[in-house]
């Protein structure tokens, strides 16, 4: 075994008591993206960095803020903020908080936090002290700014974090809004998991001649983790959950759904069939929020129910199942959903269901992540490609393969290539089902107007 490359954290430029406090907290070389990120920033330049969600991004802008930050003779006036980071959700804030503050431990310097749920008069009263870094999600940021709890005229340094997020969940007018009030001289780093087409136009309006430091091909999820993909009617979903959460009683998931009602009724669903499960989703305080992570972090509880809210900001190492009980509409979300487990060089499994009306979900993330996810159980609907031999749908209690593990051959399973698959859709012949095709007829259609296009403005942050 080689000896600890902690001269690898000093050969980015990094001072030594931030090398220091690093080896302090257990780390000793930097990943791929703090290797390309921080001595670019050390420099004073924009950054564009794209990585997976796990690899270390929230370190790889906030080495460079503390180091730069050092040089400083005196302490933050009252009310100023030296450094802002944005991110779209409270969870994700949080967490890049706490990792920051880790770092700082012992010296003088200031890491806040503010983010909506919780009261906005404690927040007034330690941004008045002055701040080196604040974390921020943009909704309680403008609220702060319009009763004039902070300055951000002098503020030299502004970190978009999962900007691609934020272009989902309706913030780029709230990013405009911001940016009105800081100063044109400044360093700006965006960071992100994916690279939807909107990113541009961010970095051309926000950034100046930006390095782009890429580790990861955008959409691409970690290598560790093993997806696959059980095709299933819609009302049958939570039992198939609770028969593949039932393998694994002991093992930490997250499953996602689709919307805050939706979560609070599956968490539900769980508690009634025995499961120590908790739930996270917009409709919950801050507290309840917080309260939920911290259980199931501890091991209190196993199963934690969420909407996307979850889907980037929990860094959880002991998650080895994600369950993608809804397919989310976007297809990026896809990726950061999954990216909750194998962290840590550790292994984990994605499980997605995918009903007759979430064809055009699937389709999207195999598109982007340019993948054909394999199938565990059932027939994929129309117009998806699957692997040879990894067939028949029907009812999945009649024998449509088993949960989560390998499609079994013969009675109990889908049958080898070429066979007929173990059991009927409902409906007959493809395209049979009532409804017609997903977005057509009257069983199955979508809403119209752009798929990707969400709630209009901004959600609570």
């Amino acid at each position: 075994m080689p000896e600890t490359n902690l001269a690898d954290f000093n050969s980015l430029g990094l001072p030594k008591q931030v090398v220091a406090r690093l080896e302090k907290t257990g780390l000793t070389t930097p990943t791929p993206i703090q290797e390309g990120a921080i001595p670019v920033a050390l420099e004073g330049r924009d950054v564009m960095g794209l990585a997976q969600t796990g690899t270390g991004k929230t370190l790889a802008f906030g080495l460079p803020l503390i180091a730069q930050m050092l040089s400083y003779d005196e302490r933050p006036s009252r009310r100023m903020v030296r450094g802002l980071v944005l991110a779209p959700t409270r969870e994700l804030a949080g967490q890049i908080a706490a990792s920051l503050r880790a770092q700082v431990e012992g010296t003088q310097f200031k890491v806040g936090l503010v983010v909506g749920g919780v009261g906005i008069n404690p927040q007034i009263a330690r941004l008045d002290k002055g701040t080196d870094i604040l974390v921020a999600t943009p909704g309680r940021l403008i609220d702060l700014m319009e009763r004039k709890a902070m300055d951000l005229g002098s503020t030299d340094f502004l970190v978009l974090d999962e900007a691609d997020q934020m272009l989902d969940l309706g913030f780029i007018h709230a990013l405009r809004k911001i940016a009105q009030w800081l100063p044109e001289k400044r360093q700006t780093m965006l960071f992100s998991a994916t690279m939807p087409k909107q990113m541009s136009e961010i970095a051309s309006t926000y950034l100046d001649d930006p390095v782009k430091v890429q580790v990861n091909p955008p959409g691409k999820a970690a290598d560790k983790i093993d997806q696959s993909i059980h095709f299933i009617a819609k009302a049958e979903k939570t039992s198939l959950l609770i028969e593949l959460l039932d393998k694994h009683r002991d093992e930490a998931a997250i499953v996602f759904s689709r919307t805050k009602h939706g979560s609070e009724r599956l968490m539900k669903a769980l508690v009634r069939a025995g499961y120590a499960a908790a739930s996270v989703h917009g409709n919950k305080s801050q507290g309840q929020r917080e309260r939920a992570i911290k259980a199931f972090r501890g091991g209190e509880t196993l199963v934690l129910v969420a909407t996307d809210v979850a889907a980037r900001g929990l860094d959880i190492p002991q998650v080895r199942h994600v369950y993608n009980y809804d397919l989310p509409n976007v297809p990026e979300n896809y990726i950061h959903r999954i990216g909750r487990t194998a962290r840590a060089g550790m292994d984990g499994s994605a499980i997605a269901f995918c009903s007759p009306d979430e064809v055009d979900e699937l389709k999207a993330i195999q598109k982007v992540m340019k993948i054909t996810i394999p199938v565990a159980s059932g027939r994929p609907w129309e117009g998806v490609e699957a692997k040879p031999g990894t067939g028949g749908f029907g009812n999945r209690r009649r024998g449509g393969g088993g949960g989560g593990g390998k499609p079994k051959a013969g009675a109990e399973g889908a049958g080898k290539a070429g066979g007929k698959p173990s059991g009927q859709r409902r409906g007959g012949k493809p395209g049979g089902r009532p409804g017609g095709k997903p977005g057509g007829g009257a069983g199955g259609g979508k809403p119209g107007g752009n798929r990707r296009g969400g709630r209009r403005g901004a959600p609570k942050t």
